[in-house]
C-alpha cells in the first residue's frame, strides 16, 4: 500500500543524528549486514539514532523467500569466515552493552549455518566480555542438535519468530511450519535458556487466533512476545489486510500478560528487536 493511505500513527519522522552517523559508518566500514537495512525496519532511524543495530550474520542472501520479508532471495555466497571478528569488533566500536545478532536462512548449508551462529556468538563474547546476546535464529528446519550448537555458547535469549498464525502459517512463510517453530521454542525453554517469539498483525488473522498462537507458545515456556504491524515493504510482497489501532494493540499487550508471558511488546511498529535491550 502506498504510504498515504497509512494511518497517522505509522507515519515516522526521519531524523539524522551524531549516533545515527557513526552507527552507519561503522556497518558501512566493516561490511556488514544489518537486518534493520536488508528487513527494510520502519525503526531503523529510530534504533540508530540511539546507537544500537541488529547484526544480520551469514550474508544478505535468503534461501527462503517468505512473503512478508523484503530481504534478497537467492543462492547465497560462501560464509565469511572473518564476519565473526568484524561484528565483533563492530560492537565493541559502538559501545554496545547488549546486541541483537540474527542470519537469512541458510538452507544450502550442511548444518544451516548453525556452526557459524556457534563461532559468531564466541567471537563477540571473546571481543565484548560482558556483553548480552539475543540471537534471533532461522528453524535449522527443526533439527534439534542444530539448536544445541547455539545453545551451548550461551546467549541470554534465545528467539525465534512465528510470524503469524497457524492458519496464515502456509500463504506467510515459504518453508517454515508453525508446528516446528512452536518445537524450536519449546526446545530452547527446555534448555533453561529465555525463549522469546514475535508476530505481525494485519494480514487477516482474527482474535481468537491469536490467542490461540499466544497459548500455543505459553504451552511451550515461551517468555517474551513481540506484536507488531506488518508493513508491506515492497509491491512484490503481500498486501495489508487491516492497519490495527494503537488501543488494540495494548488491548492484545493486557492479553499476553494475563496468559503469563513475562514480557509482551505490542504496539503498531514493534518489531522482534525493537528495544530488545529491556528483555536482555
Amino acid at each position: 500500500m502506498k504510504n498515504e493511505h497509512k494511518p497517522a500513527w505509522l507515519k515516522i519522522k526521519l531524523r539524522h543524528t551524531d549516533e545515527y552517523i557513526r552507527v552507519k559508518k561503522t556497518v558501512s566500514l566493516n561490511k556488514l549486514h544489518t537486518i534493520c537495512e536488508s528487513g527494510s525496519c520502519p525503526n531503523k532511524n529510530e534504533c540508530w539514532s540511539r546507537g544500537v543495530a541488529s547484526f544480520m550474520i551469514l550474508g544478505d542472501i535468503c534461501t527462503r523467500s517468505c512473503k512478508f520479508c523484503d530481504v534478497i532471495t537467492g543462492k547465497p555466497l560462501p560464509p565469511d569466515p572473518q564476519e565473526p571478528l568484524r561484528v565483533a569488533r563492530s560492537i565493541e566500536l559502538m559501545q554496545l552493552k547488549s546486541v541483537v545478532i540474527t542470519s537469512v536462512d541458510r538452507d544450502d548449508l550442511p548444518d544451516y549455518g548453525a556452526s557459524f551462529w556457534a563461532e559468531t556468538i564466541r567471537v563477540v563474547k571473546k571481543v565484548n566480555p560482558g556483553i548480552k546476546i539475543e540471537a534471533l535464529i532461522p528453524d535449522f528446519q527443526g533439527k534439534t542438535k542444530l539448536i544445541d550448537e547455539v545453545i551451548a555458547v550461551s546467549p541470554e535469549i534465545i528467539s525465534h519468530n512465528l510470524e503469524t498464525v497457524r492458519r496464515l502459517t502456509p500463504l506467510v512463510r515459504s518453508k517454515a511450519q508453525y508446528e516446528t517453530s512452536l518445537q524450536v521454542l519449546e526446545h530452547i525453554a527446555r534448555s533453561g535458556v529465555v525463549s522469546k517469539s514475535g508476530i505481525m498483525l494485519g494480514l487477516g488473522e482474527t482474535d481468537e487466533e491469536v490467542f490461540q498462537l499466544m497459548d500455543d507458545l505459553r504451552k511451550v515456556d515461551c517468555q517474551i512476545l513481540t506484536i507488531g504491524q506488518y508493513l508491506q515493504p515492497s509491491f512484490e510482497n503481500m498486501e495489508v489486510v487491516e492497519y490495527i489501532s494503537p488501543e488494540k494493540f495494548i488491548w492484545y499487550k493486557n492479553e499476553g500478560l494475563k496468559r503469563g508471558f513475562k514480557h509482551v511488546e505490542s504496539a503498531p511498529l514493534v518489531r522482534s528487536s525493537y528495544y530488545a535491550e529491556k528483555h536482555l
